[in-house]
């Protein structure tokens, strides 16, 4: 069968995968050598093939993207620890308690901009994990949407969460690519409070906005109280590290009605 996502009438990689298998068993064909370079995941995986296992990554996600028609995004990143508000009891700390306010605010965030949306654009990207990622991804789901997850290969907790659409849920092994994922289609970065991985990606994404090396985007921390006693902002204006219009990159919000307004009031802004 034709594959129509070609564009040539040459023949295919896949049918001489399937044509090699049947190859008479000799000592030649048994050696690592004979298999075919795109169908050995021992030679993909050496170090001296890094630069295609990153082009790989960066590739499949993006075609595939393409393919569903996605066109633009919103970021939802956030804790994977953080439990919905039914669960608090369970959480390891009073403060982790606290915090599943902001599971609801994510869920709810994410059904109101899912319902506002066509399918194609503000398509909710969350990590695709549990937490405030699964709250992003539950909630466009509620509102009967899709939304994209981008998992990553980890020790321990990470799998994908129940609520991402299959066809949008992506697996990766580099943190770079997978973080140029995230922002190649945003339209707003969402950032809900976390922990390292948060900071990770809520610190890269301004500095890309920053050094202007992403176009500038409503960037909402949700948690005004949180992000406060986390990070000293008016402390690094002051100390001269940053400069002073750098606090006008974000903005805090505490709802998800505060989160919508404030996209409504920066596209109503845009020239």
């Amino acid at each position: 069968m034709s594959d129509p996502r070609r564009k040539h009438h040459m023949r295919s990689s896949s049918q001489d995968i399937s044509v090699a298998k049947g190859v008479p068993d000799t000592p030649q064909t048994r050696s690592p050598a004979y298999r075919l370079a795109f169908d050995d995941p021992e030679f993909l995986c050496q170090d001296a093939l890094r630069p295609v296992r990153l082009q790989l990554e960066l590739l499949k996600p993006e075609m595939l993207l393409d393919e569903e028609g996605i066109k633009s995004t919103i970021v939802l990143f956030g804790g994977a620890r953080i439990p919905e508000a039914a669960k608090k009891d369970t959480a390891r700390t009073k403060t982790l308690a606290d915090l599943s306010k902001y599971y609801e605010e994510a869920r709810k965030f994410a059904f109101q901009m899912t319902a506002a949306s066509d399918g194609f654009e503000n398509v909710i990207v969350t990590g695709g994990g549990p937490g405030v990622m699964e709250a992003g991804n539950r909630g466009a789901v509620e509102a009967g949407g899709r939304s994209i997850g981008l998992n990553i290969v980890l020790p321990h907790e990470q799998a994908p969460n129940e609520y991402v659409t299959p066809e949008l849920c992506f697996n990766f092994h580099y943190f770079a690519i997978r973080k140029m994922h995230f922002l190649m289609r945003a339209n707003a970065v969402c950032v809900f409070p976390g922990g390292f991985g948060t900071l990770d990606e809520m610190f890269e994404a301004l500095t890309l906005i920053q050094t202007e090396r992403m176009d500038p985007v409503p960037f909402l921390l949700f948690g005004e109280d949180f992000w406060r006693s986390i990070v000293n902002w008016e402390n690094l204006a002051d100390a001269g590290t940053i400069s002073e219009s750098d606090l006008d990159l974000f903005q805090f919000v505490e709802t998800a009605e505060d989160a919508m307004l404030a996209i409504e009031n920066w596209n109503q802004k845009k020239p």
